[in-house]
């Protein structure tokens, strides 16, 4: 693997409130995922190299993209209570086409669309109400234009292509195992910060919406509690060694303190898969969120040249550097290049 450049500068924040933790925790989520999103699921490292080489801003997605499958993907609504491809429908079936081939650089893709979304909601009903979210949710995936995302992942078609069967909607979600389902706990957990119980329950019941099932309750708890601790004011790497300690979870089972002396791209890439299945991509996050403990530039660059499911991996490693090193860490240019900045947490319990 490459070198990583020397960061620039990072932004100073000030004082590291637990109000200006929980910001750069939503910061974290939203550039971990930008700054990937151009060699999102970029299995062959070297064809990354190759196309765009060392991501260390935000650049824009090109066409063709050599790993995607959108050539051999489909999905058929029963009726327009389904409809989400919209004009996006039109690139299924091609092969090279890029799943974000129309966002522009710094912009975030669907799935962190639907965390601004969520943010909304939390600042609006001064808390988590599934029915508010749902409403959101189905009127941005329904109304042509909302996004710009060629691909949408399976967790959203099975819960509209359910939803168009006539299931009632807190039954559309199917049982999931993909990291990209985890964003969204981070704003929940952050808003209810000093009410542990209700952030796990809001948290959880959030999830099961559309990433319903065992493994993802306990990927979702474990990074719960992670973050609630540190937003407490405990340091990232503390809290991490006491769960590897611990052995509370199925997910610490790796010997994470070994592979800190290994490469990044052996750690990720043969110890654990590079794919979205949080049975690797959780230990994979808590791996690189134990190495760059106290460096999220070179954490979010790493996690970014490793590939694979790197835009989630990244939101999910990106809130919790976010949250253990502040603002302060980010360097300017990834703030201000953010096509959409993630909405303040207005309503954050105190």
């Amino acid at each position: 693997m490459p070198s990583v450049e020397q960061p620039e500068s990072p932004v100073d924040s000030g004082h590291r409130s637990p109000a200006s933790l929980c910001r750069a925790t939503l910061y974290g989520l939203f550039v971990g995922d930008a700054l990937a999103m151009p060699v999102h699921w970029y299995y062959d490292r070297h064809a990354l190299l190759r196309d765009y080489g060392l991501v260390t801003e935000y650049v824009a997605p090109r066409n063709p993209h050599p790993d995607s499958i959108l050539w051999r993907s489909s999905y058929q609504s029963p009726n327009s209570l389904g409809d989400i491809l919209h004009d996006q429908a039109q690139y299924w079936g091609r092969r090279g086409v890029h799943y974000h081939q129309f966002l522009q650089a710094g912009e975030n893709t669907l799935n962190l669309r639907l965390c601004a979304l969520l943010i909304e909601s939390l600042n609006e009903q001064r808390g988590y109400d599934a029915d508010d979210y749902l409403r959101r949710y189905l009127d941005f995936m329904t109304t042509p234009g909302r996004h710009r995302d060629t691909y949408i992942e399976e967790c959203h078609r099975n819960f509209f292509s359910r939803r168009a069967r006539g299931v009632p909607l807190r039954q559309c979600g199917v049982e999931e195992k993909h990291i990209g389902g985890l964003a969204g706990v981070f704003p929940i957990a952050a808003f209810y910060r000093s009410q542990p119980e209700m952030a796990v329950e809001a948290a959880l019941e959030h999830l099961s919406l559309t990433h319903p099932g065992s493994k993802m309750r306990t990927a979702a708890s474990l990074l719960i509690h992670v973050l609630l601790q540190v937003l407490g004011g405990r340091p990232l790497r503390e809290v991490l060694l006491e769960g590897i300690q611990r052995q509370d979870s199925p997910y610490w089972g790796h010997p994470f303190r070994n592979w800190l002396s290994e490469p990044d791209d052996v750690v990720v890439g043969k110890r654990l898969s590079t794919a979205c299945y949080v049975d690797d991509s959780v230990p994979a996050v808590l791996y690189l969120a134990l190495k760059y403990h106290n460096d999220l530039q070179q954490g979010l660059i790493a996690n970014t040249s490793l590939g694979g499911d790197n835009a989630y991996r990244g939101a999910v490693l990106g809130a919790l550097l976010g949250a253990g090193n502040g603002m302060e860490a980010f360097p300017e240019r990834w703030i201000s290049g953010l096509f959409s900045p993630p909405p303040e947490l207005e309503a954050c319990t105190s």
